[in-house]
């Protein structure tokens, strides 16, 4: 979790400064989620499908810093070499299968790979993590109903921050718990803490288990609160005022380590604070090095 967040805060700088290019979307203060959520999963077979808020979900999935910092830095030693940049970056070996720019596209593709999984043979798992806007999206509903008839192992996990990009979630459907959507399609569905890695793990992991003795998908709520914009240099004119603050006071690392310094030393803590902190700039200085993505390779991976 502390890899992601001061990930997420020097790719805020980077992008303050210029050095990347283009939109950005950051995840702090939901980065529970992805660490509780990845460590349920199986990365060696399992399929992790997120949104264009993806690079907690590729950190989590194992992805290096330095590979995913190159990537959003158009160098030639990036992730995918430059290519996808910040929103369209994947890193299939380690089970992240690719974020999406369209809302709600994941499902879909992710409920392909466990139908893929109920004839290969893998056993595998796929996860499609979305925002709670896109369960308003037809081809979410779609995924969901088809996974639901053909028992397929997938899990549906909503990352409800409660803001659909600038829109507040509360004014776009009449129901606050998402989770109940779920008995439509015939899946069993709930709501977790999203602000508590363990809480999500234990959820995802007996959905996972569900999954793979082939009793079909599952919905999950996981209800967070992102401590940023939208995007970066979102004002967030739409937030009402103390939300951010309140979403401060609970946001998921300063709460895991108020509960740590109860058997944990304060000493040993901050100790892992500051090698996860120099570890990161380390990955950021090195990725500064290497050289940009050369242009002239730029029809190189396309087909017609």
């Amino acid at each position: 979790m502390l890899r992601i967040r001061f990930f997420e805060e020097e790719v805020g700088r980077l992008r303050a400064e210029g050095s990347i290019v283009g939109s950005v979307h950051l995840c702090n203060g939901q980065e529970a989620i992805y660490a509780g959520a990845s460590a349920a999963l199986d990365l060696s077979r399992d399929a992790v499908f997120p949104t264009y808020r993806g690079h907690g979900w590729t950190l989590a999935c194992g992805v290096p810093p330095y590979a995913l910092f190159a990537e959003l830095l158009g160098r030639q030693t990036g992730v995918n070499g430059g290519r996808g940049g910040s929103a369209y970056l994947t890193a299939p070996e380690y089970g992240m299968y690719g974020e999406n720019s369209i809302v709600g596209a994941g499902a879909p593709i992710a409920a392909g790979a466990a139908l893929a999984a109920t004839f290969d043979g893998s056993g595998r798992i796929a996860l499609a993590a979305f925002g709670d806007g896109a369960l308003n999206q037809g081809a979410v509903h779609e995924a969901m109903n088809f996974a639901a008839v053909r028992d397929l192992p997938v899990i549906f996990l909503v990352e409800n921050n409660h803001y659909s990009e600038l829109t507040p979630i509360a004014s776009m459907v009449r129901g606050d718990r998402l989770f109940k959507r779920a008995s439509a399609y015939g899946m069993p569905g709930g709501q977790v803490d999203g602000n508590d890695p363990t809480a999500v793990r234990d959820a995802v992991a007996r959905a996972v288990e569900r999954a793979r003795r082939g009793q079909g998908p599952a919905l999950i709520e996981a209800v967070t609160q992102r401590i940023v914009g939208h995007y970066i240099g979102d004002a967030q004119h739409y937030r009402p005022p103390g939300e951010l603050e309140t979403a401060l006071a609970d946001e998921p690392i300063s709460r895991l380590l108020a509960t740590l310094r109860e058997t944990i030393p304060y000493a040993e803590l901050d100790a892992l604070t500051e090698r996860v902190r120099d570890e990161i700039a380390d990955a950021s200085a090195l990725a500064r090095a290497d050289p940009p993505a050369d242009p002239s390779t730029v029809l190189e991976h396309l087909y017609a």
